[in-house]
């Protein structure tokens, strides 16, 4: 055996509830992922989504279904035959990646060819709740440049109009979670305008994409539940502008720069978003977030308590975890 296997979940209180049209969330359970070879430890973090069918024991079993072979040896490039993507594959194709960075003694952004990383310019999320409450939670937001505002069917332009009024310079993404039509779409085109809102990310579902086909917008929109893998790209084109890139889609950091490079060359806007997660599952995120046009990675914020060392908001900027993932140990 080269490797220790261990697979565990973990369960991350929020400090305040995180609503959005589907429900409302009041923790992070994730699936936490640690390989250890040769005294050194790589970790990875993964976030079952019940939207695309995944629990915690799913995803669980599906760790557990590689254990041997990861045991032996199964390299990130083998995991992409044998797992498809999803939470899963993230929390070990990531565990991977800090692990070659700690025997290799070499960052994973020196790999990459990259300099260190630097803070990012993030979305900070206003999560759905009445008009009133959702302004005064976006006028806490003090220095934010770029604001998140969680929408369903019931009143948006109410919901974006207090958060414009609580935040009148800060450029605005709207996201329904896939709860709108096309002709709620159409209805609130004056009113997204007059907002200037910048972006609007999956209006609707993934199903109706057909819709969007032809579709004249006044600001670009945004494929998220439309778009996991480099794969689905070529049905996009005609439908969305920006493609929103997660890890917990792509089933790691590695699909995650292929579609990165692939939307780039297809001419996608791309933004690079995140669940509602720690600081774990955001630090290979920034490897990504890096080259976007959007940037959504303020999942930890929401958590009462975070790792050690994970990303830490300060105004629009969001500092990049420091040592802990995908760098030597001696850097740690």
């Amino acid at each position: 055996m080269l490797r220790n296997v261990s697979v565990r979940a973990e369960h991350w209180p929020l400090s305040t509830p995180f609503r959005i049209s589907r429900g409302v969330k009041t923790a992070a359970d994730v699936v936490a992922v640690t390989l250890i070879e040769d005294g050194r430890q790589g970790r990875g973090e993964g976030v079952p989504y019940a939207r695309y069918g995944e629990t915690i024991e799913s995803v669980l079993a599906q760790v557990n279904a590689l254990g041997p072979d990861l045991a032996r040896g199964l390299t990130r490039r083998d995991l992409a035959d044998r797992l498809g993507p999803g939470a899963a594959r993230n929390a070990i194709d990531c565990a991977l990646w800090d692990l070659e960075a700690r025997l290799a003694g070499r960052a994973v952004a020196e790999t990459l060819g990259q300099s260190p990383l630097l803070p990012l310019v993030s979305a900070l999320t206003v999560s759905l709740d009445v008009p009133q409450a959702m302004g005064e939670a976006a006028a806490r937001m003090t220095g934010a440049t770029l604001i998140k505002v969680k929408v369903d069917q019931h009143d948006p332009a109410a919901c974006l109009a207090a958060v414009r009024a609580a935040a009148p310079d800060a450029a605005l993404i709207v996201d329904p979670n896939e709860s709108w039509t096309i002709e709620i779409l159409a209805r609130l085109q004056p009113v997204l305008r007059d907002l200037k809102v910048a972006l609007i990310e999956q209006p609707l579902s993934a199903d109706d994409d057909g819709d969007l086909v032809g579709f004249e917008s006044c600001a670009p929109i945004c494929a998220d539940e439309s778009c996991h893998v480099a794969a689905d790209l070529p049905g996009l084109q005609d439908r969305y502008q920006v493609v929103n890139i997660k890890l917990d889609k792509t089933g790691g950091l590695t699909e995650a720069l292929d579609l990165l490079a692939q939307a780039r060359a297809m001419d996608f806007g791309v933004m690079v978003g995140c669940m509602v997660s720690s600081s774990m599952s955001i630090a290979p995120a920034f490897h990504v977030a890096r080259h976007a046009d959007f940037v959504d990675l303020d999942g930890p914020t929401w958590l009462a308590n975070d790792y050690a060392g994970g990303a830490v908001q300060r105004g629009a900027e969001l500092l990049p975890p420091d040592g802990l993932w995908g760098v030597p140990d001696a850097a740690a």
